[in-house]
């Protein structure tokens, strides 16, 4: 299967809407900029995908190159493709169970409505992807390599991005419970009408993070390593007394 991305019909790199790849690439451009109170506003992609080829079932190859192809459906639990390569690719409905893609690269990519449990995504590149109302659990992104990211709806469980490096990130609508950024970065990253249930900020950096908008606000280890977020009144409040007990202050009546 490694080399069905070739015969794949790619369009000389031009997407369905017509425009080239550097027409993207300035279009993201234009649209970064301050966003309100003077943070940073995240890059989002602007994926518009080629007309696709279907996924013809071979299974997935280490290494494999994806251009251009539609997994409509596709039961991809127990797959291994560690190092595979997606472009211009359609997830929809696809199962994720167990499915290796250790350092997998996704570029220019949609990922709709995936769902499975131990989904092995170490140390893979995420680059222009938006992954719409995902069902996911137990996913490993430790050390991944995300920029221009939109996480739009569903809901993630046990989220590992341990030493992830997050650039132009948005995550909105969607749920992470127990999420785990211990020691990742995160350069204009963006919470979103989320939920975000005893989440583990342990050792992370931040710049330009805005958390104000998130529906339900709960650290559970990290609290300390805020510097760079943006936070809004009412959250200061919520956040007042992990915030006095971790500088050592009593708060008596």
């Amino acid at each position: 299967m490694g080399d069905m991305g070739a015969s794949t019909g790619r369009t000389g790199g031009t997407t369905g809407g017509g425009k080239s790849r550097e027409s993207r690439a300035s279009g993201r451009r234009r649209g970064s900029g301050k966003g309100s109170g003077g943070v940073t506003a995240a890059r989002r992609p602007e994926v518009r995908l080629p007309p696709l080829v279907p996924y013809d079932g071979r299974g997935l190859e280490p290494d494999g190159d994806y251009d251009g192809v539609r997994f409509d459906g596709v039961d991809l639990a127990d797959a291994s493709g560690p190092g595979a390569r997606f472009l211009d690719c359609a997830l929809d409905g696809c199962g994720l169970d167990r499915t290796e893609l250790v350092r997998a690269r996704f570029t220019d990519s949609v990922l709709t409505g995936v769902r499975g449990v131990g989904t092995d995504l170490a140390e893979a590149s995420l680059r222009d992807v938006e992954v719409v109302d995902a069902r996911l659990g137990g996913v490993q992104l430790s050390g991944a390599v995300l920029e221009r990211v939109v996480v739009r709806g569903g809901k993630i469980d046990y989220l590992n991005l341990r030493g992830a490096r997050l650039t132009d990130v948005v995550f909105e609508g969607c749920v992470l419970a127990e999420p785990d950024f211990g020691g990742a970065r995160l350069v204009r990253v963006e919470f979103r009408d989320c939920a975000l249930k005893r989440a583990d900020f342990s050792a992370v950096r931040m710049e330009s993070v805005d958390l104000r908008a998130v529906a339900e606000l709960d650290i559970a280890r990290g609290v300390e390593r805020l510097a760079g977020a943006v936070i809004s009144p009412a959250q200061l409040m919520e956040l007042a007394p992990a915030f006095a007990a971790q500088i050592g202050v009593r708060v008596e009546a």
